[in-house]
């Protein structure tokens, strides 16, 4: 069985490296768990949708909770489905400073990433419109 899972977390390193680690870690863990995804990452906060098998995705969920180099980490959406979404993704990011800032300004009262006062629909609904406007890189 297939699932999605929608989370929001804060960075505790912000620093370029850091987030290259976490991306590259993600994406040689990914591949080998079935696990497809993206990671919006924008003033220090990530916002991360997650695809895969339910075992998979919760241990991996598990993983994200306890890692130190997140905190503040809150589960918006999570929900079977019947196929997935980033299926060519092992973890997309996208560069929230190189975004127009009306597409963020759509989707939250100021033009800046802030899932924790949106709720996980309109967070997946930011997702996919990056996706739409090809503000995505690292697609395998």
């Amino acid at each position: 069985m297939l699932v999605r899972l929608l989370y929001a977390s804060r960075a505790l390193d912000t620093s370029p490296a850091a987030i290259d680690a976490i991306l590259a870690q993600s994406r040689q863990y990914n591949p080998t768990s079935g696990i497809t995804g993206i990671l919006c990452y924008g003033g220090g906060i990530f916002l991360q949708a997650i695809e895969g098998g339910r075992m998979a995705i919760s241990d991996l969920y598990g993983h994200i909770q306890r890692d130190a180099r997140h905190k503040d980490v809150v589960l918006l959406q999570y929900e079977e489905i019947s196929e997935r979404r980033f299926s060519g993704w092992t973890m997309g990011q996208v560069n929230i400073l190189k975004l127009n800032q009306s597409i963020l300004l759509k989707y939250s009262e100021k033009p800046e990433l802030d899932p924790y006062s949106a709720s996980g629909k309109v967070s997946f609904a930011l997702l996919e419109e990056l996706m739409a406007t090809a503000s995505i890189i690292g697609r395998s």
